[in-house]
């Protein structure tokens, strides 16, 4: 199984400490009811800062009746936590389409980054909601615009392996060879999880398969280098599909390495007898001089890499 992992962390304002909410997908009675008791307690002392931090757990529980007490009792929208999130971001992480519906009805601004640069739709994206941004989307929220680090939320979409998201936001103009600050395009994070499906659909949506990203890797390099938690099976179906859309099979990188000594440094074996099958030759040598061969970790890797030279 894959572990789950995430592009950006989300850390709670220190002022919501008294109000934290479980993320979810529906509003949960119990915690509607717990937050609006606790509100009702202590409202007549609450400052500001306090009062938008009922509004932040409101948003994201999806205590829709409770955030419309505080707005009208003079929360802002434009409220802001330690992270720079505002209530809207608070919504879009728990995947709530009516506070979100509701919050930006009551002006709140659907591309306001927060302090790692995050927008609601990368936040909502981030998390899997895939209703959460649609309905963004539908609002306004502008599908290219890049959270931290210049990375788009279509790259999150890829990252997560989200086919459902990724045709989301093509669908609605996302741009499949958007790089973000590190060089990379939505398409290498998908590659590196073995994810074909996206990978597919974003080849099918303009992506080359044979760009040259940072360092001199290509889509074949990273898919061939995927991460150590994705299924062998699911690496080699993908560099399958990559070698079938007609990725160069002995390109290099800036390190002078093909597809095959990636594969063969890295011990990925089943990969390695495909590329082999499929032509790759084992007597290139990297700029060190090494053959993949040289770079295989296990005996039995070198040993076949050995006889095919």
């Amino acid at each position: 199984m894959r572990r789950t992992h995430t592009l950006a962390g989300a850390a709670l304002s220190a002022a919501l400490v008294s109000w934290a909410a479980t993320p979810a997908l529906a509003a949960d009675a119990t915690t509607c009811d717990a937050l609006t008791a606790r509100y009702e307690t202590r409202r007549v002392g609450l400052e500001p800062p306090q009062v938008s931090a009922v509004l932040f757990a409101a948003a994201e529980d999806g205590c829709d009746a409770l955030a419309e007490r505080v707005l009208d009792a003079g929360a802002s929208v434009a409220a802001r936590d330690r992270t720079g999130g505002t209530a809207l971001t608070h919504a879009a992480r728990g995947g709530h389409v009516a506070s979100i519906k509701l919050l930006v009805a009551r002006g709140a601004d659907v591309d306001l980054r927060n302090v790692e640069g995050s927008t609601p739709l990368f936040v909502a994206v981030e998390q899997n909601r895939l209703e959460a941004a649609e309905a963004l989307i539908g609002l306004g929220a502008k599908v290219n615009l890049p959270g931290r680090a210049g990375v788009t939320p279509l790259s999150a979409a890829a990252f997560n392996g989200s086919a459902r998201l990724v045709e989301a936001l093509l669908v609605h103009g996302a741009d499949p060879a958007a790089r973000d600050a590190s060089g990379k395009a939505a398409i290498l994070y998908a590659a590196a999880r073995g994810f074909s499906p996206v990978v597919m659909r974003l080849l099918d949506a303009g992506a080359d398969v044979n760009a040259t990203y940072g360092n001199g890797l290509t889509l074949l390099m990273w898919a061939v280098g995927y991460a150590s938690d994705v299924p062998a099976s699911d690496g080699v179906a993908l560099v399958t599909h990559l070698l079938d859309k007609g990725a160069a099979l002995d390109v290099r990188d800036d390190r002078g390495r093909t597809p095959l000594m990636i594969a063969a440094g890295l011990d990925h074996d089943d990969v390695a007898d495909v590329l082999l099958r499929r032509g790759a030759d084992s007597t290139l040598r990297d700029k060190d001089g090494k053959t993949a061969a040289d770079l295989a970790t296990t005996a039995a890797l070198r040993a076949k890499l050995a006889g095919k030279s």
